[in-house]
């Protein structure tokens, strides 16, 4: 196949697949890993609640009936719509940050959600899936050679720069670095040359001391707490060190669904958002940890499966793009709570608490399950 009808020539296009045919190409065995990791959470969430479905285990799983409709209605738009649509979603998703920013609502000292009647929203969860959008409709305008050279990487670092600078506003480290590496993996797959990517580590770490200087002070506690987790282990070190201890109790097979001490007796911060893969693994143990991990990897594998099936441009970004984000939620998220990285504060998907992510996930996958559906289309190159 040439190049052109990789990246959305004008050959000719194949016969429109009819409904039935659509349904059958929808990625079944990912929408049951899907469910079974959203169930996964349910228990998590049940146990960290005592034994109880409220306040948490409940909203979770009608969140994810409610996103599932979403995932899948998404998987059925044929990928032209979203082509068309990425700039919209992303000058939305944008307006809504610049919203949070002005009028959002304040907790845990920091500015994050914005109340829309009885919801609440946290747009820098839509912003990941937005600049994924953004970033692979630009890429599709190109072609190879061009996405190469320096002066093309100029929109696209604008592009993820803008939502990474009003996200560190709020103040969310976490999900800015997460939009910083996502736009940054899709750069790369899109064929930005690597001299590129040096560059900018060299000018990344020469900007550490201006980093470090504009950092909130709990931030830089949980920097130097993630060097040395005892110099406060009562006070900044307390959170991780907590975590540490349910992880290495629950040994192999873990202490039993429901016996999780750290967890039952409120030792453990935010065991149902942040720190919930902690509670997992102490009622759980090794074994559970790795059934847990095994089920994100075959997304992972069901993701870049998709991407290197599809026969345009658009939807291989796409893919890979939803393919890294869920990568970086889940190794963030994990890695942080085993003190491997510093507390940041990123949710583990479809597990922790939260339907601003949930749903912004689960969009997201329909996202990459749409992909597969529509895999032989052929797209208008765009600019």
């Amino acid at each position: 196949m040439s190049l052109a009808s990789m990246q959305g020539g004008a050959l000719d296009a194949p016969a429109p697949i009819g409904f039935t045919e659509k349904i059958w190409r929808i990625n079944w065995g990912l929408v049951l890993v899907l469910t079974a990791i959203a169930g996964i959470g349910v228990l998590a969430l049940y146990s960290a609640a005592g034994g109880r479905f409220d306040p948490w285990a409940s909203r979770h799983a009608m969140r994810y009936v409610a996103a599932f409709g979403v995932m899948l209605a998404t998987a059925l738009v044929p990928p032209r719509v979203w082509l068309a649509l990425a700039w919209p979603i992303y000058i939305v998703a944008l307006l809504l940050l610049v919203a949070v920013d002005v009028v959002g609502k304040i907790g845990m000292g920091a500015q994050r959600w914005l109340v829309l009647g009885p919801l609440q929203i946290q747009p820098s969860e839509i912003a990941k899936v937005a600049v994924i959008l953004v970033l692979a409709r630009y890429y599709h305008g190109l072609r190879r050679e061009e996405a190469a050279r320096f002066l093309y990487v100029i929109p696209p670092l604008l592009f993820i720069l803008m939502p990474v600078g009003l996200v560190m506003v709020q103040p969310d480290l976490g999900t800015a670095m997460m939009v910083l590496m996502g736009g940054g993996a899709l750069l790369f797959v899109a064929g930005v040359r690597l001299w590129m990517f040096l560059v900018a580590g060299v000018g990344a770490v020469a900007c550490l001391p201006i980093a470090w200087s504009l950092m909130h002070e709990y931030q830089r506690k949980r920097v130097l707490t993630f060097l040395d987790p005892d110099r406060d282990p009562l006070g900044a070190g307390y959170h991780i060190t907590q975590s540490k201890i349910a992880i290495g109790s629950g040994g192999l097979f873990g202490k039993g669904f429901l016996q999780g001490t750290q967890s039952a007796l409120n030792f453990l911060p935010e065991k149902q958002t942040d720190f919930i893969f902690t509670t997992f693994v102490e009622e759980w143990g090794l074994v559970g940890a790795l059934v847990l991990l095994g089920l994100f990897a075959l997304v992972l594998v069901w993701g870049f499966s998709i991407a290197l099936r599809c026969q345009h441009h658009f939807g291989r970004l796409v893919a890979l793009g939803v393919t890294a984000m869920m990568f970086l939620y889940v190794f963030i998220n994990t890695a942080m709570v085993m003190g491997l990285l510093p507390v940041v504060g990123v949710p583990l998907p479809l597990v922790s608490n939260g339907g601003t992510a949930m749903v912004s996930v689960m969009f997201a996958c329909g996202l990459l399950i749409g992909v597969n559906v529509y895999r032989d289309a052929q797209l208008p190159r765009t600019r």
